[in-house]
């Protein structure tokens, strides 16, 4: 016989923390941690809140010793032997580091200047225009939310994020924020070319012929993501990124002039330059 208790159970027994409740009331504000900010917040709410040893771990640890290699990429199409030097650099910083920035890409300032500035107004407009996008079905052409992975990560990341698939087959361009549409599409294109670029020389490095990954299909796609950190009132107890290591073939990273960006070298955070260059 099993004996069972009816009773209720005492308040002072009863779990604090509703953890998925206070996620769903989150998610359902469509307002992302900017709306957080707006509201004045000045406690984060507990889903953002990541353990003490995740924030130590994931905290600066700097090596001024180490420098993040910066690849010149002016002259490959002119100079085989300057394309040359080129190749071993870029294989080498592959093998070893698995990021370089790059100079002299070909992308004109005021393209990357107007992309994060469009990314900017996208996030800072009225709540009730980005609300339109505010989705978690990753099958939309355009899609808004905070954290991809909110109701399965740890603790959530004091971000919002928007991600649109513009490569193979890119959205009408109705489809995309006016916010930042303009920006989006001519960033877009610009990227792809460098992204050639860099197929080749990685496929060159690599020992293979020139348009080998070209070949394999490897930069068809390109999926389109840009973060917004706003300012937090309690940074000791968050992140804004937790460490990952992206899914993708390779990335084209640009980086605007807060900074923040950091990559893991033999068991070391090493800061990322703030420049008008691109991380890959």
């Amino acid at each position: 016989m099993v004996a069972t208790n009816t009773e209720e159970v005492p308040s002072t027994f009863k779990p604090e923390y509703d953890r998925l409740s206070e996620l769903k009331a989150f998610d359902e504000t469509k307002e992302g941690v900017k709306g957080l900010v707006d509201a004045g917040v000045t406690q984060i709410p507990r889903i953002f809140c990541h353990p003490p040893e995740d924030i130590k771990k994931s905290s600066i640890c700097n090596d001024t010793q180490f420098i993040i290699p910066v690849i010149d990429l002016q002259g490959i199409s002119k100079d085989s032997v300057q394309r040359k030097e080129i190749v071993g650099r870029v294989g080498d910083a592959s093998q070893k580091l698995g990021f370089f920035q790059v100079v002299n890409h070909g992308i004109p300032v005021s393209v990357l200047e107007d992309m994060k500035d469009g990314a900017r107004r996208f996030f800072e407009q009225e709540t009730e225009v980005k609300k339109e996008f505010y989705t978690r079905d990753v099958t939309r052409k355009m899609v808004y939310n905070s954290n991809f992975d909110l109701y399965t990560s740890n603790a959530a990341n004091w971000r919002d994020t928007f991600f649109s698939y513009l490569a193979p087959t890119p959205p009408n361009p109705e489809e995309l924020p006016e916010a930042c549409r303009k920006e989006m599409i001519l960033y877009s294109k610009q990227v792809m070319e460098l992204g050639v670029t860099l197929l080749e020389l990685l496929s060159e490095a690599l020992g293979l012929d020139t348009d080998h990954l070209k070949e394999m299909e490897c930069g068809e796609g390109l999926a389109f993501i840009c973060h917004y950190y706003p300012a937090c009132p309690q940074p000791e107890l968050t992140l804004g990124t937790t460490k990952h290591t992206d899914n993708d073939f390779f990335t084209v990273l640009l980086q605007d002039h807060i900074g923040g960006l950091q990559v893991f070298h033999e068991d070391k955070w090493v800061d990322v330059p703030c420049s008008r260059s691109l991380g890959g």
